[in-house]
């Protein structure tokens, strides 16, 4: 999932802050049960969680954070 991250084009990237949780880790679960994630792997945008279970084409994840940044700079 994070792979599908890093590799998204770099004006995408320079829309987005990628962070990946460990779920290993205490602060990997805890975000997992905050996201109220229900399994792997999942992909949150804004801290709602957007895709679940699944890993989105690129294309349809490029649009998705292209659309919400959009509509977040629309409104300042």
């Amino acid at each position: 999932m994070a792979e599908s991250v890093k590799v998204l084009p770099e004006e995408i990237r320079q829309m987005t802050r990628v962070y990946e949780w460990d779920m290993r880790t205490r602060k990997g679960v805890q975000r997992f049960l905050a996201l109220k994630a229900k399994s792997l792997p999942s992909i949150a945008l804004d801290d709602e969680l957007v895709y679940v279970s699944l890993i989105p084409m690129q294309e349809e994840l490029i649009a998705e954070i292209q659309r919400r940044y959009n509509a977040k700079n629309q409104e300042q």
